[in-house]
């Protein structure tokens, strides 16, 4: 009975030691207001964490605003930056230009008599005919190397229909041809030869049979849908013979070089090394490897100034230098016939032409590039690109309009930073009456970068010309409120710029006192890694780091006496329960004891009147 009564009384006590039920206390609430005493410092704390946090953005902010104040300084404080010089062309068209500072200002009249033009090497025919003879009875169209592949379809001629299939030969087409015009139009081939006796060329001829017909052959209708007519370059010319506009053929750029239908086949040797040299730039091939277009791309990619294209139009491939001028393209296989075989080495150069031109009337003047500066023109500073052949005028002037902006910049970056500043110092009211201080009111560093802004713009630096000694000068006024600059009056300023340049340059730049140089020289200073913003932000860190980490101590700490506490009560609760349960195990027995103490007597007379009787 013991046993059972201890195991439901631990139970028991477990339960009760949650809730309070054994001790009648709520200890849980107790608990509760004394961790919530205990956290009372966190709240101070974590508000002053998120003060420092909020400081540090703000100094971040105001060394941004600086920086970017700093470089509109810099940029006035260059001497060069007040000689820029702007230029205009009264026609476009013929040239353009630009203008360095220090170029002298005034009109320069530009004739350009001729444009620079590209020289360029254009090859011979590039690939082989289509048959070396004129018969073509085994010449199959599928495999015949015309620049593009024959489509099998219908074509018409004098308005019959013939169909062409890929696997016929070209007599095949012929015999069609002649077939489907009752023999009124036959077909021929003719391999073209140069005046070396050698094959240039090739073309496809289509002729009246009769001499005395002179009804003009009709090729081709909307219907036709093989391209025959257009690969063999046959057009309707209003004749009774119709001859291929260009040479048939092509190359394959493509394929391996060994396979490409050039003119003669490309080899490299026969070591997989060939090489060639285009303006002393060597370049090697394999010819069972690389294609006709890796070739060329490598070309394109050198430093031997040309560019490489193959002219299907024309079966040649030609070499144009990428810079203008009337200058040579040189050209020498080396091992192997790459420029051989391709027809580069039979081609011709079409000379370039140089730039021809005069300045103010003088003697014509050559440039081999279409943009001249002073090694050509004389003029310092002064750079034209030739765009047309005619007559132009170029005025050079100062650059005011650039120098205007750069001013009414650095007063709207300065504006911007005294803005934040004040914005961030400054005390509020509430309509209770309660003040809030600024996120930096009272902090002496930002305080001391406001009002040095202020002085170093507002001064008067020594040593400056008459009629420009500030920014009032230049129509620019200290807002009598604030730290703030009004926007550059624009009549005070262009004339200040127009008439009196150099005083303005000089109350910007001047190397001792010029009102950018210092301001610049200040800004600089604040906004470097060991400067006062800098320091604040790092001291800011710091703090916040620290507080940071007593929040964490202070958490830790309630957390540990929360535990402490709710076991010593919970340990409470368990005693109380056990001391219950024994009270009531006690009471249980006395009672019972007495209950048989009252019983007692009654047996025992009875007993003893039995035993008499």
């Amino acid at each position: 009975m013991s046993a059972t009564s201890s195991t439901s009384s631990s139970t028991t006590a477990d339960a009760l030691a949650m809730s309070g039920l054994a001790s009648g206390i709520n200890w849980t609430s107790i608990v509760n207001e004394m961790l919530t005493e205990e956290a009372a410092p966190e709240t101070q704390m974590t508000t002053e964490e998120t003060a420092d946090q909020n400081k540090n953005t703000g100094y971040q902010t105001i060394g941004t605003d600086l920086t970017t104040l700093n470089k509109d300084a810099t940029t006035l404080s260059s001497p060069d930056f007040f000689n820029s010089m702007t230029t205009s062309v009264a026609e476009p068209s013929i040239a353009s230009a630009t203008a360095a500072a220090g170029t002298a200002p005034g009109n320069y009249t530009f004739y350009v008599k001729t444009l620079a033009t590209d020289s360029a090497w254009q090859g011979s025919t590039a690939s082989a005919p289509l048959s070396s003879t004129s018969n073509v009875d085994n010449l199959t169209l599928s495999s015949a190397g015309f620049s593009t592949p024959i489509t099998a379809g219908t074509i018409t001629v004098n308005g019959q229909t013939i169909t062409i299939s890929t696997g016929e030969t070209l007599q095949d087409v012929f015999n069609d041809i002649s077939t489907a015009t009752d023999g009124a139009v036959t077909g021929s081939y003719t391999p073209l030869t140069d005046t070396d006796g050698e094959t240039s060329g090739d073309e496809i001829t289509l002729s009246n049979t009769d001499p005395t017909n002179t009804t003009p052959i009709t090729l081709g209708s909307d219907t036709d849908t093989s391209n025959f007519l257009q690969v063999a370059e046959l057009y309707n010319n209003g004749t009774d013979t119709v001859t291929s506009a260009a040479a048939l053929g092509g190359v394959n750029l493509n394929n391996n070089l060994d396979d490409a239908n050039t003119s003669e086949t490309i080899n490299d040797g026969g070591s997989g090394n060939g090489e060639f040299i285009i303006n002393g730039v060597k370049f090697n091939f394999d010819a069972e490897t690389d294609s006709v277009s890796d070739v060329l791309q490598e070309i394109d990619n050198s430093a031997a100034g040309v560019k490489a294209t193959y002219d299907s139009a024309n079966n040649r491939f030609e070499l144009t230098n990428t810079s203008p001028g009337d200058v040579g393209i040189s050209l020498q296989d080396v091992t192997g016939n790459f420029l051989e075989a391709t027809g580069l080495l039979g081609g011709t150069l079409v000379a370039g032409t140089n730039l021809q031109y005069s300045i103010n009337n003088g003697g014509i003047l050559t440039s081999q590039s279409n943009t001249i500066d002073a090694g050509t023109s004389g003029i310092t500073g002064l750079s034209i690109t030739a765009l047309g052949t005619g007559t132009t005028t170029i005025s050079v002037s100062s650059d005011t309009s650039t120098i205007s902006s750069a001013i009414s910049s650095f007063v709207t970056d300065y504006n911007a930073v005294q803005n934040y500043i004040s914005s961030q110092t400054t005390s509020t009211t509430s309509s209770t009456g309660t003040v809030t201080p600024g996120l930096f009111t009272g902090d002496m560093d930002v305080e001391n970068i406001a009002f040095t802004l202020r002085q170093l713009v507002d001064a008067t630096p020594p040593g400056g010309t008459t009629g420009v000694e500030n920014l009032n000068d230049l129509g620019i006024t200290s807002n009598g409120t604030d730290n703030t600059l009004s926007s550059p009056d624009t009549t005070t300023l262009d004339n200040a710029l127009t008439n009196n340049l150099s005083a303005v340059q000089n109350l910007f730049t001047n190397s001792t006192n010029g009102l950018a140089t210092t301001l610049g020289s200040y800004l600089t200073g604040v906004t470097s890694p060991n400067g006062t913003l800098a320091t604040d932000e790092s001291d800011m860190t710091n703090e916040a780091k620290s507080m940071a980490t007593s929040i964490s101590t202070l958490q830790a700490k309630i957390a540990n006496d929360q535990t402490t506490l709710d076991n010593e009560f919970a340990a409470m609760e368990t005693a109380i329960e056990s001391l219950n349960t024994d009270k009531q195990f006690l009471n249980d027995y006395f009672n019972s004891s007495s209950s048989s103490d009252q019983t007692a007597p009654s047996s025992v007379n009875s007993s003893s009147s039995s035993s008499t009787d």
